[in-house]
């Protein structure tokens, strides 16, 4: 197991398959994402302009880097189609070694200043 330090998971929700798809999609070219895992079906219930909501909507779990979460963070707000994303960003402790190596070769955060988009 390799010490988690550089490695961060972000958690973001989205109003429907296709969006997180797209968006997704994206930061994964751009390289500012190894992986973005969707877990559809969800059902959030939550508290917007004083009156309590429910929505259907989608789970993207991404995995990226503390170097490259800036700019990632920068691109989901840019492109999230909701006015306030959850943007949420853990860090694990631990990331296995094999994992861990395929993880920091997927994610450069200069390729997408670099004719990424």
């Amino acid at each position: 197991m390799q010490a988690g330090h550089e490695f961060r998971i972000v958690w973001c929700t989205f109003p429907d398959l296709e969006t997180a798809r797209q968006i997704g999609t994206t930061l994964v070219e751009n390289q500012l994402a190894a992986c973005v895992n969707l877990c559809p079906h969800l059902e959030s219930i939550y508290r917007w302009q004083g009156a309590v909501e429910t929505s259907p909507e989608v789970l993207a779990i991404l995995k990226t880097t503390a170097t490259a979460l800036p700019t990632l963070e920068r691109e989901l707000r840019r492109l999230h189609p909701y006015e306030v994303p959850e943007i949420v960003t853990l860090q694990p402790e631990e990331v296995a070694e094999t994992y861990a190596a395929w993880w920091l070769q997927s994610v450069n955060p200069l390729a997408s200043q670099h004719g990424g988009e």
